[in-house]
């Protein structure tokens, strides 16, 4: 990197990659209505190797609160009940033979409150995250300028662009978390 823009658009990325992560760990919270990213990311051992669900089976909702795996292969069934049993998702799988079906359970007060209690720890993961990438961008940026690769006002627009960056993804963040936070405790 020779530039301050260089550093701006590397922070970019790697601030949009811990977005990115929160939304898909945020898909994976539990909320009333039955969802395939609860249990599409679980790892089933296939024939001795761990495999996503995804990969082995068709997951589908057919209701709004039952989640439906049929299995391309369906000698793995138990396998998979196993393993969304060992996730501790707070579901019971239900075997029928050829597929496994899963009712999503009302949730209660308390534990809308807990999986809200949760979300808000994986949204100051990401705040940290991005403050880390912003921390990295602006030491590039001091450095660039003491090698004298940029001048002194390059280097200071170069570190208030990171802050304005930083400022911007850390408000989607507090935004994600507060739309999770109203889809979980809405009843």
């Amino acid at each position: 990197m020779n530039t301050a823009q260089d550093v701006i658009k590397d922070a970019t990325t790697r601030m949009d990659g811990a977005l990115a992560s929160l939304k898909e760990r945020f898909s994976g919270l539990r909320t009333g209505k039955a969802s395939p990213s609860l249990v599409d990311s679980l790892q089933v051992p296939y024939y001795g190797v761990p495999t996503r669900l995804r990969d082995m089976a068709n997951i589908s909702t057919p209701e709004p609160r039952q989640i439906t795996i049929a299995p391309f292969d369906p000698s793995v069934l138990t396998d998979i009940e196993k393993a969304i049993l060992a996730a501790n998702l707070g579901v019971t799988p239900r075997n029928d033979g050829r597929m496994i079906r899963i009712t999503m359970p009302e949730l209660t007060e308390e534990r809308r409150k807990e999986i809200v209690k949760v979300a808000k720890g994986l949204a100051e993961e990401c705040r940290v995250a991005i403050r880390n990438i912003r921390r990295d961008a602006n030491d590039t940026i001091k450095t660039l300028q003491k090698d004298g690769k940029i001048s002194e006002d390059e280097a200071k627009k170069g570190l208030d662009d990171v802050q304005k960056l930083t400022d911007a993804k850390v408000g989607k963040v507090d935004a994600d978390t507060k739309a999770k936070e109203a889809e979980v405790m809405a009843v």
